[in-house]
């Protein structure tokens, strides 16, 4: 089911993913979206451990469907010699080399970045880990969860009473999209110099770049940021409140907005120049007292008139969805953004990817089935039909 009218951006680029779990699925699977052919390699029988996270989507794991469409699956045995050697005849003739093993495993094999580019310098190589390449942690697991507690970024999510993790996992997903800017960085680069690139990514340091703000304020105010649920930490109102019929979120961002709030709103334009609320700041020092005074005028309105009210003033405010919400929301459905790809317990809807180019609609190929294209592979590296058959009866491939 590809969908490709015209020249991608990463056409004629070649990935070879040694992947598993979320980060490093994510950022090849960006490169796919982008045009590039991207080989993952799997276990034979076993394959990326995220194909059984979950049965969700027609027996198929959620996270699975979500970031592996577009990618061709290699089953092979990397224990094996035939099987190593297999995977470093691709590698040679690839552009990037993406991988997220434990700490060395990936060197254990023979695939470290300075052996593989000591023949093939215009090779970029990506490796992903949990704390980088250095370090106390270095040789720590890394599981979405464990790097949030690790950052800090658990310290300023949730409620003031109990602090959470986030609802997806931020740090791998903050990994993948710096893997996946940092190869079409070196791409670009290596367009100029003919030379490709080591680079190394990892959950924690991506993660820590996203705390900036909660961590200068530590740093230079000594100010750990609160737990605020829904609010925020440095601008009021900024929350949600309750309405006739629901509840809604306003996020008023200044001075003027909060003016323009109970001034054509409220109709409460003596609160605009109130001495504890005419400043952000001052709003912040009386946070409870200005929260309860906006919930009290929120409250005289339905959702719907007050999110027409505040639309109509320009003043932020957003409903509150679920997910149900959002696979119904008009957004997504008015402009068009699903599309059908297949998988092999039949066809799925999938969002387009972010990345809207004007003149080409992203790739939007099938999930592959473990192994789906292992026949293939192998013969365009040479092997003919009887050695892959050897090469199968004996579970090196699968």
């Amino acid at each position: 089911m590809e969908n490709d009218p015209g020249l991608l951006p990463l056409d004629g680029i070649t990935v070879v993913a040694l992947e598993q779990a979320v980060a490093a699925p994510l950022a090849t699977r960006h490169l796919a979206d982008m045009g590039a052919r991207v080989i993952k390699i799997e276990r034979v029988g076993e394959g990326d451990f995220a194909r059984n996270y979950d049965d969700a989507v027609f027996g198929q794991a959620s996270h699975f469907v979500w970031l592996n469409r577009s990618k061709e699956s290699l089953g092979v045995d990397l224990k094996s010699e035939v099987g190593r050697d297999t995977v470093a005849k691709l590698i040679a003739k690839a552009d990037v080399f993406v991988q997220n093993l434990a700490p060395d495993a990936a060197d254990r094999l023979g695939f470290g970045a300075d052996e593989l580019r000591a023949d093939h310098e215009e090779l970029i190589v990506v490796n992903m880990s949990g704390y980088g390449s250095a370090g106390p942690r270095r040789e720590r697991k890394a599981y979405d969860m464990l790097v949030q507690a690790e950052t800090g970024m658990i310290s300023v999510t949730g409620t003031p009473d109990t602090a959470t993790k986030t609802g997806v996992p931020v740090s791998d997903i903050a990994a993948g999209m710096y893997a996946m800017t940092s190869v079409l960085g070196a791409l670009f680069r290596r367009s100029r110099t003919g030379v490709g690139a080591r680079i190394d990514v990892s959950m924690f340091d991506a993660t820590a770049e996203w705390l900036g703000h909660p961590m200068y304020m530590k740093m230079y105010a000594d100010k750990q940021i609160p737990r605020v649920g829904l609010g925020h930490a440095a601008i009021v109102p900024y929350d949600s409140y309750p309405t006739l019929d629901g509840q809604i979120l306003i996020g008023v961002q200044n001075d003027r907005g909060w003016r323009q709030l109970v001034t054509d709103v409220f109709k409460r334009p003596e609160l605009a120049d109130h001495p504890r609320f005419a400043t952000n700041m001052l709003r912040v020092q009386h946070r409870a007292e200005v929260d309860a005074l906006v919930a009290e005028e929120t409250q005289r309105f339905t959702s719907a008139a007050l999110d027409q009210a505040l639309a109509d003033s320009g003043i932020p405010a957003a409903e509150l969805n679920d997910m149900g919400g959002l696979i119904e929301h008009p957004q997504l459905d008015q402009r068009d953004r699903w599309r059908d790809i297949g998988t092999e317990a039949g066809p799925i809807r999938a969002m387009l990817p972010p990345m809207t180019f004007s003149d080409v609609e992203m790739r939007m190929g099938d999930v592959p089935a473990l192994g789906a294209h292992t026949d293939r592979i192998l013969g365009e590296l040479g092997w003919s039909a009887q050695d892959i058959a050897t090469m199968r009866d004996q579970g090196v491939v699968g």
